[in-house]
């Protein structure tokens, strides 16, 4: 199957940590397990670090993300609002007031297949994704809006019961790029789309991670899900942190070094944290060279007529 082109701008990449312009600021993670880290020891690394809006004391990948940044010299004060298992319908639904508010980037993770009952459907990401994007551009216009598009999962993929069974393992991954796309492009205040997935696949097409946990993990290779096959293991959830800190702040992951302080206390090697660092860089390198896709709306009025008060 062919690589997607891209909504994203192109990423200019940053050699080393002080380089280029300084992004800080208030950062939002909005979204779910795949956000928060189900089974995984980075649910609860430092909660401290990170503002969770529902009390749940959860670290997560923004806490992840709060630690990159503060390696890096950037100044992000770090929040975040996730449930399990639900898509951004519940975040409008059921927790708008919690998100009304100004930020400067916000990251939306919509669920895991786009949606639970219709797999590959993106319809109603598009809607609420558009719907949350416009609240956030009338609470501050200069607000970046990025969606995650998540990685392919093996239970999906290699069970009979899977929507993709019997497709290649890079091929769920892809469809959800799709469906982010889609949503992406019927926004005028979507910035862009953020490669999580796509860094997966080329973690398995390098050799750095096993495509297939069910027949066992090769040697030197890591295995990037949970024993569930579906939420991410550590080194599932630290890639996905790699690639949504290069993509929010244009550094590279590689300034942060094979003895990143969040990947040692996490319990991976330097030549682990090395490796993963080096997919984030290569597939943002690649992403940021291809065209950008045209969108299917045109700049228009605000909307923010719309958006019911606070």
């Amino acid at each position: 199957m062919k690589h997607l082109r891209l909504l994203i701008a192109p990423i200019l990449l940053c050699c080393v940590a002080g380089a280029g312009t300084a992004r800080a600021g208030t950062i939002l993670f909005v979204g779910n397990s795949f956000l928060y880290g189900a089974n995984s020891p980075v649910r609860v690394y430092h909660p401290e670090s990170v503002v969770d809006l529902n009390g749940d004391g959860v670290g997560g990948v923004p806490a992840l993300f709060a630690r990159f940044a503060q390696e890096a010299g950037l100044d992000f004060s770090v929040s975040l609002e996730t449930a399990p298992g639900v898509g951004l319908d519940y975040h409008w639904n059921q927790r708008r007031a919690l998100l009304d508010r100004a930020w400067d980037d916000v990251v939306l993770s919509g669920y895991s297949t786009l949606d639970r009952e219709h797999p590959g459907d993106a319809t109603m990401l598009t809607d609420y994704a558009g719907r949350l994007a416009t609240l956030f551009h009338c609470r501050n216009p200069s607000t970046r809006v990025h969606l995650n598009a998540t990685w392919t999962r093996a239970d999906q993929t290699y069970l009979k019961t899977g929507h993709w069974y019997g497709r290649p393992v890079e091929a769920m991954a892809l469809d959800v790029r799709a469906g982010n796309d889609a949503a992406a492009a019927a926004s005028a205040y979507v910035s862009d789309v953020i490669p999580v997935g796509e860094a997966w696949n080329r973690a398995f097409a390098t050799g750095v991670a096993d495509p297939n946990p069910y027949d066992g993990t090769a040697f030197g290779q890591l295995d990037l899900w949970s024993w569930d096959q579906y939420h991410a293991s550590t080194a599932g959830y630290y890639l996905e942190a790699l690639v949504i800190f290069g993509s929010v702040t244009h550094r590279d992951p590689r300034v942060l070094g094979a003895g990143e302080k969040a990947g040692a206390d996490l319990g991976l090697s330097e030549p682990q944290v090395r490796a993963l660092q080096q997919v984030a860089h290569d597939e943002l390198d690649a992403q940021a060279a291809r065209p950008a896709r045209p969108r299917e709306v045109a700049p228009r009025a605000s909307g923010c007529e719309r958006v019911e008060p606070r």
